[in-house]
């Protein structure tokens, strides 16, 4: 191979690792966790207005990424019977927040993934979610 040619090779590798950079979309800076574990009552529209304040106050400040984690009685909220939420729900997960519901509390419940809104995924214990997300260094919003 010439000079020139490896030049070339070298340039055109640069360009494309730099096209592949500046495509690839920002890490958010933040990183929050809440866990929602009241079955009923004040807490459930509480949470709408901490997240959404939350995202907004981030958005300024390099963006964020937010989970809420629900079990005991927190599942209750993610029934597709309890459609008193369901919008708000759906408007949070639309927009890239997390809503994940324990497996364990979930089993202990009798609750099925057909029985959850479709929007909601699931972690195998909230519990452990929450603190892999505290060890990753995640805020944690109780």
């Amino acid at each position: 191979m010439t000079r020139k040619a490896v030049f070339l090779a070298i340039a055109l590798t640069l360009a494309a690792v730099a096209v592949a950079v500046s495509q690839t979309p920002a890490s958010p800076k933040h990183h929050v966790v809440f866990q929602m574990t009241e079955p009923q009552g004040p807490a459930w529209g509480t949470l709408f207005g901490h997240v959404n304040n939350l995202r907004a106050a981030f958005s300024k400040d390099g963006g964020s990424q937010v989970e809420v984690v629900f079990f005991g009685g927190g599942l209750n909220m993610l029934r597709k019977t309890n459609t008193e939420y369901e919008e708000q729900l759906k408007q949070l997960a639309d927009s890239g927040v997390t809503l994940a519901a324990c497996q364990n509390a979930m089993r202990r419940l009798n609750l099925k993934t057909e029985d959850l809104f479709p929007f909601v995924t699931q972690v195998d214990s909230g519990v452990a979610e929450l603190a892999r997300k505290q060890e990753a260094g995640w805020a944690y919003i109780h």
